[in-house]
């Protein structure tokens, strides 16, 4: 049985997921503004359009996992608050959950299963976030070589 400091320091773990939303959200913007460039009078690179839509994607994806993160966040520090009905919770959950049509398992999940998913939906919102950093650093790097080349 999961402890209210195991749950605590879950729910804890995937509030980090915001400040990695709120840079992902940052870089998103950025490709919306270097592919929209052309409409808002800024010279267009050709690599631009492919750099914008490689970020896009990445942000979007991450964007998914911050959701699916903030909300387990929030259950993980619901559960947290009331340790001694943890039992009754997880299973209210589980119907709640059934009820909005997600599949079950076949078996109850324990708090220690339930948390290795919910920190694995954070790595993967890091991993989007990274592969977004990844993209606009070689962007950076790479675009006073990249402009100068011609495609076609």
């Amino acid at each position: 049985m999961a402890s209210e400091m195991q749950l605590q320091l879950v729910a804890g773990l995937l509030r980090r997921g915001k400040s990695l939303d709120r840079l992902s959200g940052a870089l998103t913007v950025l490709a919306l503004v270097v592919g929209l460039g052309p409409l808002l009078g800024f010279m267009a690179l050709s690599t631009g359009a492919a750099v914008s839509v490689s970020l896009l994607v990445c942000g979007l994806l991450q964007k998914y996992y911050a959701l699916r993160v903030a909300l387990d966040a929030e259950l993980f520090a619901t559960l947290a608050a009331a340790p001694e009905q943890l039992d009754r919770r997880t299973t209210q959950l589980d119907q709640a959950l059934l009820s909005l049509g997600h599949k079950a398992s076949g078996s109850a999940r324990s708090c220690e299963q339930r948390s290795r998913g919910a920190l694995r939906l954070l790595r993967l919102q890091a991993l989007w976030l990274g592969l977004q950093l990844l993209i606009a650093l070689a962007a950076i790097v790479l675009m006073p070589w990249l402009s100068h080349v011609r495609f076609g």
